[in-house]
């Protein structure tokens, strides 16, 4: 079956989004979407990809297949409840999608739970090549948007792929979680993204298991609120030759990602992708640090408050301040199906390893280190008029 694109009349095979945490607020806004959209309940409005005169030939979003992994038994529909509740998403669409939740409900399969080693690595290739096979997909793109991880310290068979397989045929952990969804993923001919700050495919054995496989990948951390202005205003200072003598910030989050921030570890992954954005369009460090609580009370919405200290002609000093208050949830959901889509695409016209042209999407993007958005989003652009 092949479906008809918006663009030029182009048409595309199916695509599948196999979505790692798929009972989670961001995976299940994405399903949400793309179901509403189906149903014609919900326009567009938040995917890059779908912005007016936005190139290149992309599988439509209403005729996405939604699978994936997870560690909790609340089911899609009771997760789109809690979602409406919350004032996430419009209160009747569970019900008026219930039978497209039901669906992908029907298709998610238990998450990795460590202690399994090769064995677990060799179950979730299956689901994944199970689910592209009872739906007749084309392709697959594996999402990573489950909690965050701790930082894991380096490891000899992190380096080469032999190395790397041979542990994980002796049963040994030797992954972290993210990074063997990864694995499974390329294993099962599939492109990846790793939409969280966790390790993912960022190790040079993966790097070589997706070269051998041909298959793509993007990432890291997601940028959807506060990281995206820095990377808006950051460069705004650098060409204006004003000199930024600090730049802190405060996150208030509540939720999920606040639960999992308020870990000492996984926190101190989350501040090392959001702190390095004004160090690199500065060209140098720079005085100040994010901090970041977790507050219950704030459910699915979260805060950021940044001060900056500058300096402009003759020393005079000055201040900028700026508050964003968002969902995270519904930020980050159309940027899922877009990379989706774009991965995918990239796919099927050839393209295998990391693929920096996404680095617009990602406060830690692979490949590249550039992180000033109108450039980001300038190659972004030039990327998907080469796929078109």
């Amino acid at each position: 079956m092949r479906r008809r694109s918006r663009h030029d009349g182009a048409f595309m095979d199916k695509l599948g989004v196999w979505l790692i945490g798929a009972r989670g607020s961001v995976a299940t806004t994405a399903i949400v979407g793309a179901s509403a959209l189906r149903a014609g309940a919900a326009t567009s409005q938040g995917c890059v990809t779908e912005s007016p005169g936005f190139p290149g030939d992309l599988a439509p979003l209403a005729g996405l297949t939604f699978g994936g992994h997870d560690i909790t038994e609340t089911s899609l529909r009771k997760r789109a409840e809690q979602l409406g509740r919350a004032g996430v998403i419009s209160p009747d669409l569970p019900e008026l999608l219930a039978a497209d939740l039901d669906a992908a409900d029907a298709e998610i399969r238990p998450g990795h739970v460590a202690g399994h080693g090769g064995r677990a690595a060799a179950r979730l290739i299956d689901d994944i090549a199970g689910f592209r096979a009872r739906h007749g997909l084309a392709r697959v793109v594996v999402v990573n948007v489950s909690s965050t991880e701790p930082p894991w310290d380096p490891r000899p068979e992190f380096e080469r792929l032999a190395d790397l397989e041979e542990r994980l045929a002796a049963q040994d952990d030797v992954l972290p979680p993210s990074s063997l969804y990864a694995y499974a993923a390329f294993h099962a001919g599939c492109g990846y993204v790793e939409f969280t700050p966790s390790t993912g495919p960022a190790l040079p054995a993966l790097a070589e298991l997706a070269a051998r496989q041909g298959v793509p990948y993007a990432g890291r951390d997601g940028k959807t609120g506060e990281t995206l202005v820095r990377s808006a205003l950051a460069p705004m200072f650098a060409d204006r030759a004003l000199r930024v003598h600090s730049w802190s910030g405060l996150n208030l989050l509540g939720g999920g990602d606040g639960a999992t921030l308020a870990d000492p570890a996984a926190r101190s992954s989350k501040r090392l992708s959001k702190d390095q954005v004004v160090a690199k369009v500065m060209g140098g460090p720079v005085e100040g640090e994010t901090h970041i609580d977790y507050v219950p009370d704030l459910g699915e919405w979260k805060t950021a408050w940044d001060h900056v200290s500058f300096e402009g002609f003759l020393g005079v000093r000055m201040t900028l301040q700026f508050t964003w208050q968002g969902c995270d949830s519904a930020l980050a959901a159309p940027l899922v199906l877009d990379l989706a889509r774009l991965v995918a695409r990239a796919h099927e016209k050839g393209r295998h390893g990391v693929l920096p042209e996404l680095g617009y999407f990602f406060k830690s993007p692979l490949g590249t280190d550039e992180h000033a958005l109108a450039a980001q989003y300038a190659r972004l652009r030039a990327f998907a008029e080469e796929l078109s």
